[in-house]
């Protein structure tokens, strides 16, 4: 398990280089505009979402006595969930929406690796349109467990708020493992359908949580959402096919 996330951790490092190495720029910019709209258009929801909240929730609030302070935890509160679902479907969304884009790649990359010519992956109509149908197929499924365990977690967190920072912990976990997850299975696709890649990431949990937990950061900081999907999954390509190797390809 912490080997697992090690590696998936540190080939960041790896996609980074191979970026560079083999020009693979263009499968960056692409999903990088995307995600520049796409979290645009969140961003500019969720903050005004965000500022209704509070009044929404004073109003059904009847008395006057500690009116401030709980006014002041429900704005705290109201924005965590705000920037938790906002996360959610922001990630679920662009690896869903450029998934045709993102399988090219981890399929370019397998070639690289695998000695082949480097050369651009084919590209066909129906296989964008199977691609991105499945891309959305396993977007929704995850993004159904992942607000189950989300909402979970905050519903004890309410209860037990003790428990706070390893609720806070256990949720960026819950994200980070169905990122890696959902970078993982543009090269399982391809050797699995949608239950074998679940059964797959599963079995590699480490490496998806250490895939994800990079994906997150880079989610956080000012412009690394532009490329984190991309570097995402060619570390999940490089690491994938390790693990694939070592468990047997089916056949």
């Amino acid at each position: 398990m912490i080997q697992g996330f090690l590696l998936g951790f540190t080939a960041y490092a790896k996609a980074a280089r191979m970026v560079s190495r083999h020009g693979l720029w263009g499968y960056v910019l692409v999903p990088g505009l995307i995600s520049l709209l796409l979290g645009s258009a969140i961003l500019s929801g969720a903050w005004a979402i965000s500022d209704d909240i509070s009044g929404w929730a004073m109003a059904l609030y009847p008395f006057e006595w500690g009116k401030g302070a709980i006014e002041r935890i429900i704005q705290v509160f109201g924005g965590a969930m705000v920037i938790i679902l906002g996360l959610l479907a922001f990630k679920h969304l662009v690896m869903a929406i450029t998934s045709p884009v993102m399988s090219l790649l981890s399929e370019k990359v397998e070639k690289i690796l695998r000695g082949g010519q480097p050369q651009s992956a084919a590209f066909s109509i129906r296989k964008a349109l199977s691609d991105l149908a499945r891309g959305l197929a396993l977007a929704l499924r995850n993004l159904l467990r992942e607000l189950g365990y989300t909402a979970l977690l905050l519903l004890l967190g309410l209860l037990l708020p003790f428990l706070s920072p390893a609720i806070t912990l256990l949720i960026f976990m819950v994200q980070a493992y169905y990122a890696g997850f959902g970078n993982l299975d543009f090269t399982m696709e391809r050797y699995f359908d949608v239950k074998g890649s679940v059964t797959f990431a599963k079995s590699n949990r480490g490496l998806c949580l250490g895939n994800g937990t990079a994906f997150l950061l880079l989610l956080f900081t000012g412009l690394g959402f532009l490329f984190a999907l991309p570097l995402g999954t060619i570390a999940a390509t490089i690491e994938g096919l390790k693990a694939l190797d070592k468990q047997g390809s089916p056949s």
